[in-house]
């Protein structure tokens, strides 16, 4: 498996090696041996998570500010613009954010550390979103950061449209005003 460092170090991109054939393809979604070759902790994944989005659903920016997950991230059909923003506030890159597009052609995956925020955007007619937690949802814990925060200016591909947004996700709040961590 090939792995890239982000503009933000603790986020990293997995391309996988792909076998395959006239029969179809096989693939290592997931191994530990990677994970601790590029000096992160030994993982435990407890929650697996699977949702399917329409067109310009933009999903996000969430994290839980207690019981924090780290979540390793896939598409399984279509392409999403996927997004993370460090929301640490002692680390040298807060505030800052990486995106990447994620997609079932390019079956890559990335990994998104506790102490960040996620969302993503669906790109294509509709995306189905894998993802793995290091911890379980806690909805008591749960934070929305404001999709399009000036402060953090994300450059979501929307091309001049509007994204399809839930009730929770309309009311995110700003960065500045966010409950974050140390």
């Amino acid at each position: 498996m090939q792995v890239e460092r982000l503009a933000i170090p603790e986020v990293l991109l997995f391309t996988p090696k792909v076998f395959g054939d006239a029969r179809g393809f096989f693939f290592e979604s997931f191994n530990e041996r990677d994970f601790r070759a590029q000096g992160l902790p030994e993982v435990c994944f407890v929650q697996d998570n699977h949702s399917k989005s329409a067109r310009l659903v933009l999903r996000g920016l969430h994290y839980q500010i207690r019981q924090a997950q780290g979540k390793l991230v896939r598409v399984i059909a279509g392409e999403v613009f996927d997004v993370a923003v460090d929301i640490r506030r002692a680390s040298s890159t807060f505030g800052q954010w990486v995106g990447v597009r994620l997609s079932a052609e390019n079956r890559q995956q990335l990994w998104i550390p506790p102490g960040f925020a996620h969302g993503f955007l669906c790109l294509s007619e509709y995306a189905e979103f894998l993802y793995k937690t290091t911890d379980y949802y806690a909805p008591a814990e749960e934070r929305c950061l404001l999709w399009n925060d000036p402060d953090l200016a994300i450059d979501w591909p929307l091309k001049g449209e509007a994204p399809r947004l839930s009730g929770k996700d309309e009311q995110g709040i700003p960065l500045r005003s966010a409950e974050v961590f140390a």
